[in-house]
């Protein structure tokens, strides 16, 4: 039984970690580390069974809310105006407002904000360029 739990979590690990964006990579990662040590700290019995549950939690929810900080940046860049989602019981809320655009390098800087039961939990900046960011190299 042990082997098979470990072959599922293996699969869904690999599939996490290389079927996502960069950005949803980051999600993934802090998401699984902050869920793997609360889920072995709250497990008394088997620390390695809660860390790993707790992480697999901890993954599924780090990449659901880079998904949609990911889908808001872009929508808040191609429509120019800002953008706001909540969850269904009200609980979470993500906004995000273009702040500008750089002509230059084809960028547009967008304000994110994610809150969770009221409390602000992320506030940050960020840029999403068209296709590729356009530097001057030297």
């Amino acid at each position: 039984m042990k082997m098979i739990i470990s072959f599922v979590l293996g699969v869904l690990f690999v599939s996490m970690v290389f079927g996502c964006t960069p950005y949803h990579s980051q999600g993934v990662s802090t998401g699984a580390a902050v869920g793997g040590v609360a889920g072995a700290i709250l497990d008394h019995r088997n620390p390695w069974r809660g860390g790993v549950i707790g992480g697999l939690i901890g993954a599924i929810t780090g990449a659901t809310i880079a998904d949609i900080g990911y889908r808001g940046g872009r929508e808040a860049y191609y429509h120019d105006k800002p953008v706001e989602y909540y969850t269904e019981d009200r609980r979470g809320r993500y906004y995000a407002e273009p702040r500008g655009y750089n002509e230059r390098t084809k960028c547009r800087k967008i304000r994110e904000k994610i809150w969770e039961d009221g409390k602000l939990i992320r506030d940050e900046e960020r840029e999403i360029c068209e296709g590729q960011k356009y530097e001057p190299r030297y």
